[in-house]
């Protein structure tokens, strides 16, 4: 089928018979109108399908295949390609007027990303004025015609004002998002037969479902009968009545320890079976501990269940082989990041949205869910509320610290109908009460290492990298037994060190640990005393669920709250800081479920408009009544990491040098770049600027950068470009 299209390439002459292209349109138009039934707009997809491509009927177009490359020549985005894709657009844009505009942006971007409607640039207005475009009268009037129009059940008129911007903007995406996987997995075929096989034979969720209620009930059986692992089976037992609740938002409050991730996995298992949804979707914040879950949810559902997407390596330039390279999220189980899950559907460019359509039908399960960004919230959770109401898909806010989400007198733009799984938070709270926090004022830096070192076993949780190392080497040139954590360490490294630290703790020996915020999130690790720096409510919980978290300590474990003598950072973590020292005033129990609730109100009512801190939601109201919505403007202003975070892959064992050799040589190097993850540290521009002018990090295919000079990568701390040994730099702290 697409192998006949595709052989029409090498010929000098446009083809005779155009009947191959007719079916890669039809085969398109079908897969797309499949992926489309998930959210009932099957139709739409049907005819984004079959209008795609009919700019390729033109004789330009034919003609340059002749003389490129088959395959490549179709990118549009390459220079000297024939436009193929504005016939469709003007076409859909005539024949269906306004709804055809919407169809017009997924056609018009199906190779080169969403456009903006209007603008200066390149934008949709711009394409259909367009008037020298490659005659396409060969293609079939059955293709053209309005007998081919599906139903469209799509009436502008009846959403909701106030969201109307975004509603009809998430629909183009998700219509966009179908075709362009279904336009990517048609080629495949044809591209690599290998991969498309490899999209075949994933286990059903009711195997998945029968292999976790397995090892549920195995640890169980397993499990000491202890106080906290009678809660834990409390939890698991709530989430599991829960499941049979109809579709929408939940929210799922767990103190750390409390079996979280599986129990909430559970219940998305028997809640996906309920419904007959297709996948879950685990969304973590940080990279740093995505390897530990997926590792877990493999142990019990096997390696071929589990797609772990978070790679740091995008393409900076479209080919068929990048393009094909994203995963579409087609597996049963997900785990990824907020970073991939949020920024996507917020993302222009066809290799990002690709996957965001099996999204709907799902369920997404948002593990510390507190950790939104806050200049962001508000398009977070208008992503939230239009996937749970219009796309099938349920949500569960999974955190130990729920945060104020729901719509209330304080929190106008928060989310309705939010319901909670477990019985009763408050009370599993009083249970699950493991430490006494106890607020220090300001100390200095040696003050703070001296009360380390008289700690047998302790942890200390600060807010920036350069104090982390600050106070590490303060403490490791007077003890033996310190750990330094920071995500100045690749993850492979930190992973080796954590696995030091547990067995310290395991063997009772000296273990006295110093890291940044990333080790608060999932990491399952337990002292009985731990030093936070002020920071929002939300971390200093996250920092006391790695105090007495088995429950050991029958005195409770012990968490100290310092104010750091060099100040807080600015920004958010001052503003968070600030705000959780004014619940302390009010409340005796800071880490109480009603000091969590008045801390996220507080903060979001001080943070006001600035929840949608760079007007995203009003740049895509702004101009909705005409159509027009500007795609890559709202691209660049949803950036969850900033604009500058850049990778350096280290060669930190045996199996990265394997990883960097594939790189290097492989003709296909974006095949290795995931796995190159496991072994890549983030640094700003600058640094990396000056660490490739010092000739100390290597620019492969002027897209992976490879640290040479291992001497500024320290097996205690990681990457130490400020280090005097490396004086071409100069004295850089990031």
């Amino acid at each position: 089928m697409i192998q006949k299209y595709y052989a029409h390439t090498v010929k000098a002459k446009p083809p005779s018979d155009w009947q191959p292209l007719e079916e890669h349109l039809r085969n398109v138009a079908e897969m797309t109108r499949l992926f489309a039934d998930a959210f009932g707009a099957g139709d739409w997809g049907y005819l984004a399908g079959l209008w795609h491509d009919i700019g390729k009927y033109s004789d330009e177009f034919q003609q340059k295949l002749s003389i490129q490359e088959g395959s490549d020549a179709h990118i549009e985005t390459k220079p000297g390609r024939v436009d193929h894709s504005t016939a469709g657009a003007k076409h859909a844009s005539n024949l269906l007027k306004d709804k055809g505009k919407l169809l017009a942006y997924v056609i018009a971007g199906h190779h080169a990303g969403l456009l903006d409607g209007k603008s200066n640039d390149a934008c949709l207005y711009n394409r259909l004025k367009k008037e020298n475009i490659p005659d396409y009268s060969s293609c079939p009037e059955r293709i053209l015609s309005s007998k081919s129009l599906g139903n469209l059940p799509f009436d502008l008129n009846v959403h909701d004002p106030k969201r109307f911007g975004f509603q009809i903007s998430f629909f183009i995406r998700m219509i966009y998002s179908c075709l362009v996987d279904a336009d990517f997995l048609d080629t495949e075929v044809f591209m690599n037969k290998e991969k498309s096989s490899w999209r075949k034979g994933y286990p059903s969720l009711t195997e998945l479902d029968n292999k976790l209620s397995s090892a549920l009930n195995q640890l169980a059986k397993d499990a000491p009968k202890t106080s906290i692992n009678k809660h834990r089976a409390a939890i698991l037992k709530d989430c599991l009545d829960a499941a049979g609740s109809p579709q929408g938002l939940f929210s799922l409050t767990v103190p750390t320890g409390g079996g979280k991730t599986l129990s909430s996995l559970a219940f998305a298992m028997k809640h996906a079976l309920k419904h007959g949804l297709e996948r879950i979707i685990y969304v973590i914040p940080y990279t740093s501990i995505i390897e530990q879950n997926a590792a877990v949810f493999r142990d019990i559902l096997g390696e071929d269940a589990v797609l772990e997407h978070h790679s740091n390596f995008e393409p900076k330039e479209e080919d068929h082989r990048s393009r094909l390279a994203p995963e579409n999220w087609d597996a049963p189980l997900i785990v990824t990041t907020n970073v991939q899950f949020f920024e996507s559907l917020f993302r222009s460019r066809s290799s990002r949205c690709r996957k965001i359509h099996n999204i709907a039908n799902s369920v997404v399960i948002l593990d510390e869910a507190q950790m939104l960004p806050v200049p962001l919230l508000k398009p977070c959770l208008e992503v939230l509320r239009e996937l749970s109401t219009a796309y099938k898909t349920s949500i569960v806010l999974c955190t130990a610290t729920q945060p104020a989400l729901s719509t209330t007198e304080t929190f106008k733009d928060g989310l309705e109908g939010v319901r909670e799984i477990v019985s009763d938070p408050s009370k599993l709270y009083a249970e699950f009460k493991r430490v006494q926090v106890e607020k220090l004022p300001m100390i200095s830096d040696d003050e703070l290492a001296k009360r380390l070192n008289k700690c047998k076993q302790v942890l200390c949780i600060v807010n920036t990298r350069k104090h982390a190392r600050l106070i590490f080497e303060r403490i490791h040139n007077e003890k033996e037994g310190c750990y330094h954590l920071s995500a100045l360490m690749c993850p492979a490294h930190r992973t080796a060190t954590l696995n030091k630290i547990r067995s310290a703790l395991l063997d009772d020996i000296p273990c006295r640990v110093v890291s940044t915020q990333l080790i608060e999130a999932g990491v399952d690790i337990d002292f009985p005393v731990v030093f936070r720096s002020l920071a929002g409510i939300d971390s200093i919980a996250q920092a006391a669920g790695r105090c007495n978290r088995e429950g050991k300590l029958h005195e409770g474990g012990q968490v100290f709250v310092f104010s750091p003598e060099d100040g807080l950072p600015p920004g958010h973590f001052r503003q968070t800081a600030q705000t959780a020292e004014g619940v302390m005033r009010h409340h005796e129990d800071l880490l109480s479920q009603e000091a969590v609730t008045e801390y996220f109100r507080t903060l979001y009512w001080i943070q006001g408009e600035r929840l949608d801190e760079y007007r995203i939601l009003d740049d895509l109201a702004e101009d909705a009544i005409n159509g027009n919505f500007p795609f890559r403007v709202v691209d660049k202003k949803f950036k969850i990491i900033e604009d500058g975070a850049e990778s350096i892959i280290i060669p930190w064992n045996e199996e990265a040098e394997k990883i960097i050799s594939g790189l290097r040589y492989s003709e296909y190097p974006a095949s290795f770049a995931r796995k190159a993850q496991r072994y890549a540290v983030q640094v700003y521009p600058k640094v990396l600027g000056s660490l490739v002018c010092a000739g100390s990090v290597e620019c492969m295919h002027d897209q992976y950068c490879v640290l040479t000079n291992m001497d500024i990568y320290r097996d205690d701390l990681g990457l130490c470009p400020e280090d005097p040994t490396f004086h071409k730099v100069g004295n850089l702290i990031v």
